[in-house]
């Protein structure tokens, strides 16, 4: 045991510089994977060295003749720069990706030939049909270790489930029991432990430490309307030490927030998982070197970005835990003596959770049409065909296939999914219990902004650190911060900044595959003289500026017309609209639930822009309503035959008027019925944006 601990300690002054000194719980893990061969699941606070754990052990393996260590990593940032600390110890990693299919050939060659000593694999790959099938036993009768890197994804108990990491069982059950395994986290409470340690099977050995950060200063500022958050960002960011991250909750407040901030002349970019991959890269590479003052990014800035000098970390709206709120601002701080995390908290934020928690597993009856539906195929069906059949939105339709595919209900093979025609029961207590437990952490969040106790020790608890108490740090132990007034200029700024209105709409170009089979005789791309033009809507419902006012109209369930201030709002759109031809008809989409709303908003663009109003939409009464749909191929089928255009004029430039835009799917119907009968073109407008 000595000489183990003695050859780790060289081989992680190799890898941390020589003051570095093994941890108990880095020791004690080291000596059971190495000696022992067991199973660990280490649960340690970000910084603590879990990566050094196994790199130092895949070095001490590989000198005994052991395989390479394969590790699921979640994230390519994350393996990025495991692969440049590895290299510092003299160990060669290589990744297994989506990025760089052209390079497996070549690695797998290096693999058989014992030339890698680490193996980095996205948790995608687990259930890729060829690489399930044809690689994944080779590795694991190869490997000398299996890592799981953000443990806390295997098990649905956490705030980060992720189906992809439930595969690693296929894996575990192919593996020599003298084979060790190391799964790690820094964020998993006992449940979660416990439900991990469970799938890693065998005696696993758990070890917690505290999770204390003694360099994080924990506040939250209690402002009562966004113009005042915005201020205070504009206000402080350039006080905040060092260079950060500023967290939203939705990719619509990322891009606002960014653009207001640029425009008071701060250097800041928004990131998302809708930006480009090339550019995320760029931006996280700006970041690490300092040369942007922050990123204003959603979740997709999470587990693999290691920034250790991180200064501080903002959110603008609360995450739906405080697990997952302990992930996040724990990337702040890892190297410095103070960082700032700061809470912003927003009225919206329940609405947010709300709408993320919609998306968990589906209700027993759509899981049964899926399973339904494959059975009945004579061969595998794409996710795409599946959404012209099943009414789930392509996100949760693959999330629901790979929890069947685990279980072993259907199976992912080449062109799509098929059934295995093995009975599956569809464990509904256990569902609930989940979404119980999701409920709770919502509370325990709002529970957080609120608390006048300590707000590290709140975290803690959450996480069962059973050493949890005062860190003497956070602004209810040591007082806050940040309570000087805002400046007037910063609020004006704000407010002109969210008053602004106007957000351009891409019509739809293509049509849903697969309609064919729904009876609709379309596919491919939509006729250039049967679509719609570009759009406008006054704002999305999720928006910090006009979302809120919109959110509260539609929360009304009277038919109640616009007011003055939103009319006014409309108009500016409008005044602002870059039209391809400016429009001389409007005709109302028709509303079965605000007809008056509608028409009337219709007829008051017609009189104040003295253009024809043709009138409504006609609706077949009979057409189900537009609401409950999840996926475009359902959306379409709802709405292909329900709308008929009052009479316009050949050559007419229609201005088409509603009140909601979702899939965008009834527009695009409309405008198609609207050309046809003659318009030339059609310009969507609605009040706000669904997404």
């Amino acid at each position: 045991m000595n000489e183990v601990l003695d050859k780790a300690q060289t081989v992680l002054e190799s890898l941390a510089g020589p003051e570095a000194v093994l941890r108990r719980d880095q020791a004690t893990a080291i000596a059971s994977l190495v000696t022992d061969r067991r199973r660990v699941l280490l649960v340690q606070r970000t910084g603590f060295g879990k990566s050094a754990v196994y790199f130092v052990a895949t070095r001490l393996l590989r000198d005994q003749g052991a395989g390479p260590t394969v590790i699921v990593s979640p994230l390519l940032a994350l393996m990025r720069n495991q692969i440049a600390a590895a290299e510092s110890a003299g160990i060669n990693a290589r990744t297994v990706n989506s990025a760089n299919t052209h390079e497996w050939d070549e690695i797998f060659a290096d693999v058989a030939a014992d030339a890698v000593d680490v193996l980095l694999v996205s948790p995608e790959r687990l259930n890729n049909p060829d690489f399930r099938d044809l690689v994944l036993p080779k590795l694991a009768a190869a490997a000398g270790m299996l890592v799981v890197d953000e443990a806390h994804c295997i098990s649905d108990w956490g705030h980060d489930f992720r189906p992809d990491y439930r595969r690693l069982k296929t894996f575990l059950a192919g593996l020599s029991p003298q084979v060790p395994v190391l799964a790690t986290t820094a964020t998993a409470n006992a449940r979660v432990s416990a439900d991990v340690a469970e799938q890693l099977g065998g005696d696993t050995l758990v070890l917690r430490g505290g999770l204390d950060r003694s360099s994080l200063r924990l506040s939250v500022v209690d402002v009562d309307d966004n113009a005042r958050r915005l201020a205070w960002l504009d206000t402080w960011l350039h006080r905040l030490d060092g260079s950060g991250i500023i967290y939203t909750l939705t990719v619509a407040a990322a891009h606002d927030i960014a653009e207001h901030l640029r425009g008071q002349g701060h250097d800041v970019a928004a990131y998302s998982g809708q930006t480009d991959t090339g550019e995320r890269l760029r931006l996280e590479d700006d970041l690490l070197g300092n040369r942007v003052k922050a990123l204003i990014a959603t979740s997709a800035l999470g587990m693999g970005f290691d920034k250790p000098d991180l200064g501080f970390v903002v959110h603008y709206g609360a995450p739906p835990s405080p697990v997952a709120y302990y992930q996040q601002v724990g990337r702040a701080g890892r190297a410095r003596d103070r960082a700032e995390v700061v809470l912003l908290p927003g009225r919206e934020d329940t609405r947010v959770w709300d709408y993320f928690a919609s998306l968990a597993f589906p209700a027993e009856d759509v899981v049964r049409k899926t399973l339904e539906v494959l059975a009945e195929a004579d061969r595998p069906l794409s996710s795409a065909v599946l959404e012209s059949r099943v009414d789930l939105s392509r996100n949760r339709l693959e999330m629901m296939l790979k929890v069947l595919d685990v279980d072993g209900a259907v199976k992912r093979v080449k062109g799509g999914w098929q059934h295995t025609g093995r009975d599956w029961e569809y464990d509904r207590d256990r569902y609930e219990r989940v979404a119980q437990t999701r409920r709770a952490e919502q509370r325990r969040m709002l529970d957080y902004a609120a608390t006048t106790e300590c707000r590290m020790a709140f975290l803690r608890t959450e996480l069962d650190d059973a050493d949890a108490n005062a860190c003497g740090r956070c602004d209810n132990c040591a007082g806050t911060a940040f309570d000087e007034p805002l400046p007037v200029e910063a609020l004006a700024a704000a407010e002109a900044s969210l008053n602004r209105p106007g957000v351009a709409t891409e019509p739809r170009r293509m049509w849903p595959p697969g309609m064919a089979a729904a009876g609709i005789d379309v596919a491919g791309k939509i006729p250039v003289d049967e679509r719609a033009e570009t759009g406008r809507v006054l704002a999305r419902l999720s928006d910090i500026g006009w979302g809120g006012a919109l959110r509260a109209l539609f929360a009304d369930s009277g038919d109640t017309a616009v007011d003055e201030a939103m009319f006014a709002a409309v108009v500016k759109v409008l005044a602002a609209w870059d039209w391809p031809k400016r429009p001389d008809t409007v005709v109302s989409m028709g509303s079965r639930s605000r007809p008056g709303l509608v028409d009337g908003l219709a007829r008051r663009i017609a009189e104040v822009g003295r253009m024809d109003y043709a009138g409504a939409m006609r609706r077949d009464a009979a057409a189900p309503s537009r609401t409950g749909a999840s996926n475009s191929a359902q959306r379409l089928r709802q709405v292909w035959d329900t709308f008929q255009p009052p009479p316009v004029a050949d050559g007419a430039v229609v201005l088409l008027v509603d009140d909601l835009r979702d899939s965008g799917w009834s527009a695009t119907v409309a405008a198609r019925q609207l050309r046809l009968a003659g318009a030339a073109a059609v310009c969507p407008l609605a009040l706000a944006l669904d997404g």
